[in-house]
């Protein structure tokens, strides 16, 4: 057993490493932008050509369909070219009125091919019922006991630190609700 003495020097310890860790993450989000700002010029007038250059070779392949009758495609430098079926894409206005249409002219056996319906228990609205309710459910409620609580108080950036601790811990549940 501990006294509340060695548990506020630990405590004392643990905001000292997460002080640590916040200023090291902090200097890394400052190289980071830095870096950013010094390769971004370079960056954006790559993609520039890159996106210019795309359009030219786009109409100069649609110009010269004849090219790309068999085969439909080439490779060059490691980059295909050429002409292919497009997959087309269904398309409508009102969702609600498909759905009314698909209903009417469709068996309602077939209404689950064309139609997606998603069923899923709301768990936060449940947290709120009764032991006895929760029961005749087939739902228990764990952890609603007391637990111990180990939570930093300050800024935005403990967010990042925090998702850092809940990865480095390993802990599935954690790293889930972080995500």
């Amino acid at each position: 057993m501990s006294t509340l003495r060695e548990i506020e020097d630990t405590t004392r310890l643990l905001a000292d490493n997460r002080e640590l860790l916040k200023l090291r993450v902090e200097d890394l989000h400052i190289k980071i932008e830095e870096l950013k700002r010094a390769h971004m010029k370079g960056i954006k007038e790559a993609a520039a050509d890159t996106a210019s250059t795309r359009i030219v070779l786009e109409q100069m392949i649609s110009d010269s369909r004849h090219l790309f009758q068999k085969p439909k495609s080439l490779i060059f430098s490691g980059i295909r070219v050429g002409l292919k079926k497009g997959a087309g894409a269904v398309i409508f206005d009102d969702e609600a009125l498909v759905i009314k249409r698909i209903k009417k002219i469709f068996n309602p056996a077939d209404h689950e091919t064309y139609i997606k319906t998603t069923e899923k228990v709301r768990k936060k609205p449940l947290e709120e019922l009764d032991a006895a309710t929760l029961k005749r459910l087939g739902v228990t409620l764990e952890g609603n006991g007391e637990v111990v609580l180990i939570k930093a108080v300050d800024s935005d950036v403990d967010k990042i630190v925090n998702a850092m601790l809940k990865e480095a811990s390993g802990d599935p549940d954690e790293m889930e609700e972080a995500a």
